[in-house]
């Protein structure tokens, strides 16, 4: 082959690929599930998720634990598939409606500032705790830390209200 076939035999299998997403399109509009039932939620997550809320003052050192093991975190996270159990934890008082995280926590937010974004990003890029925290109306931006107590288990720490 030479070199003037290779770039043309990559045209032809780019072109098969868009060509087979775009036939593909229409089908996955028709399978798609809203977040609005609980069940399609469980389904899609595959784990028990509950809520609590708490003051920022009661978790303190568990959130700021937490926080201090975000870079360790973010590899769990990427690697996360499967869990039994997801707990957010709305730190009400945390809210930016309330004026945002309480001093202590800001500044170890700030301190860990490029391991929470990138944690935040991973978390977003995870099919099951995007969708258990989005089922809760929480955003990613919202999501201070996680721990991982159990196996099977993470506690996520949102500086949110939960929706009504």
């Amino acid at each position: 082959m030479t070199s003037t076939t290779l770039p043309d035999a990559r045209w032809l299998h780019a072109i098969a690929a868009a060509a087979f997403l775009a036939a593909s399109l229409p089908q996955a509009a028709l399978n798609a599930q809203g977040l609005e039932s609980p069940e399609t939620v469980d389904r899609i997550v595959g784990s028990q998720i509950s809520e609590e809320q708490a003051k920022t003052t009661a978790e303190i050192g568990k959130v700021s634990s937490a926080i201090d093991r975000t870079r360790d975190n973010i590899g769990t996270v990427r690697k996360t598939s499967k869990l039994d159990k997801v707990d957010i934890v709305f730190l009400t008082d945390a809210a930016r409606s309330e004026g945002g995280p309480p001093p202590v926590i800001e500044n170890k937010v700030r301190q860990h500032q490029d391991d929470v974004a990138e944690l935040r990003k991973e978390i977003e890029a995870n099919a099951l705790l995007f969708n258990a925290i989005d089922s809760r109306r929480v955003a990613a931006q919202d999501v201070l830390a996680v721990a991982f107590d159990d196996p099977g288990k993470i506690i996520i720490y949102a500086a949110a209200k939960p929706s009504d």
